[in-house]
């Protein structure tokens, strides 16, 4: 597993790098296929305070795309938000996987 973590208009300090691993560790954890994951740390100036902290991320697994966002006046809470987010999309994407491997129809005999 490949994992990418970029700031923009921030600096992607050691402490904050190891605690998006740490969050991002439960996501691996729960699916084993995920190739990439790429996170982008970005601090918007825009007026409303609420809102200027922004967490996306993209995770190549196999056979699909996944991406999510998440924005919060704390980095911290909106990685937290993401991580959320991801690991419900990823648990969506191999229950789906799954169910496709299920046993053939059974033939009524008349």
């Amino acid at each position: 597993m490949n994992l990418t973590i970029s700031g923009h208009h921030l600096e992607v300090t050691p402490a904050l790098r190891s605690y998006v691993t740490a969050k991002l560790e439960r996501i691996s954890r729960h699916f084993d296929q995920v190739v990439d994951i790429r996170v982008l740390l970005t601090v918007d100036k825009i007026k409303d305070k609420d809102h200027r902290q922004k967490a996306e991320c993209n995770i190549h697994v196999k056979g699909r795309d996944i991406y999510a966002e998440s924005t919060h006046a704390d980095l911290y809470a909106a990685v937290d938000e993401l991580a959320d987010k991801l690991d419900r999309q990823v648990l969506r994407h191999k229950d789906k996987a799954q169910e496709h491997h299920h046993l053939p129809l059974k033939r009524e005999v008349v």
